[in-house]
């Protein structure tokens, strides 16, 4: 289980919800839009429903009643785990951690 992982080391990032629609992919766009805002390139943000996380995946942002799903699909993975849909700290956070080229911090 990771904790926290390089931004340097992630190119792709799996948006993870529980069907795939709604709220969670408006999330996603805001995400993709978040990173453009801020100049980041050379990352992916790809949306899938939690039981299709690639076992591989490095970075995995899930709601946090997701969590504990996303941690079985992905074990190694970093689980950025977020409350609200929209305008997430977790967001924030996540961008800026490309931005200054630094950590990408989990949830224990």
């Amino acid at each position: 289980m990771a904790e926290k992982i390089l931004a340097s080391e992630v190119s792709q990032i799996i948006f993870a919800c529980e069907a795939g629609m709604g709220s969670s992919l408006m999330s996603v766009n805001s995400l993709k839009k978040m990173f453009k805002k801020a100049n980041v390139t050379g990352v992916k943000v790809i949306h899938k429903p939690v039981r299709e996380i690639p076992a591989d995946a490095l970075v995995v942002v899930v709601h946090k009643g997701l969590a504990k799903s996303a941690r079985s699909k992905a074990p190694n993975a970093v689980i950025v785990a977020f409350n609200h849909f929209l305008k997430d700290p977790a967001f924030v956070k996540l961008v800026e951690a490309f931005v200054e080229n630094g950590e990408i911090q989990g949830v224990g």
